[in-house]
């Protein structure tokens, strides 16, 4: 790939970026499946190996933005009610009701609830069957700091997910990988029937990326 923009020719890294988007078959395959964004093969991979999202479920997208899961649980998943949220502007999707907030704010949270008709600080709702969460903070560069900023983002949708969650509900989380995953990966344990840490295909090997996927939840 030829970079004609001086500027970003300038920067080590944007060349670095675009070289790697241009060779990556995801970021081909997902132009030509009509995703925003390759890291709908992440959910794609995760659905298919778990086969935790049916027709008419009600689906919560965290960190949705540009709306590549909530494009395919649309598309799969037709009949699914589906409440996306980011901090970045989600274009609209059919099929999918979308807010442009901070997750942790109690506005964000006020919307949420609204949506699946939970009261304000409501325990074990029972509004939604799946939580998805891609949330992931800015990075410094730092691997315990990003680390750590990761898994305030992890527990808050954990906190959320036991709140909001139907008995045999499904969370699926990204985190990254470090030390205290496993001191809340064994909180999660004692929420759901099963909980597996798993890296999906289609996520880069050079990403210290990881998800959870959390099975049956115990109410």
């Amino acid at each position: 790939m030829k970079i004609t923009n001086k500027k970003i020719a300038a920067r080590k890294s944007s060349v670095a970026w675009l070289q790697r988007q241009a060779a990556d078959p995801y970021v081909a395959r997902a132009q030509k499946d009509g995703y925003r964004a390759r890291a709908a093969y992440k959910l794609i991979e995760m659905d298919e190996k778990f086969r935790f999202l049916r027709n008419g479920q009600v689906v919560v997208d965290l960190g949705a933005a540009p709306g590549s899961w909530s494009q395919y649980i649309a598309r799969t998943y037709p009949k699914s009610k589906i409440f996306a949220m980011d901090l970045l502007e989600i274009s609209p999707i059919v099929g999918v009701e979308t807010y442009q907030g901070d997750f942790t704010s109690d506005a964000a949270l006020r919307w949420l609830e609204e949506k699946l008709g939970m009261q304000p600080d409501e325990i074990g709702a029972g509004a939604a069957d799946v939580i998805v969460s891609d949330m992931a903070p800015n990075t410094v560069g730092h691997k315990k700091t990003d680390h750590i900023r990761q898994m305030v983002l992890l527990e808050y949708a954990f906190d959320f997910a036991v709140r909001a969650l139907k008995v045999g509900g499904t969370f699926v989380c990204k985190s990254f990988t470090g030390g205290t995953t496993n001191d809340l990966l064994k909180q999660i344990k004692e929420k759901f029937e099963s909980v597996h840490h798993i890296k999906p295909p289609s996520s880069r090997k050079d990403s210290v990326e990881m998800f959870i996927v959390a099975l049956g939840f115990r109410g």
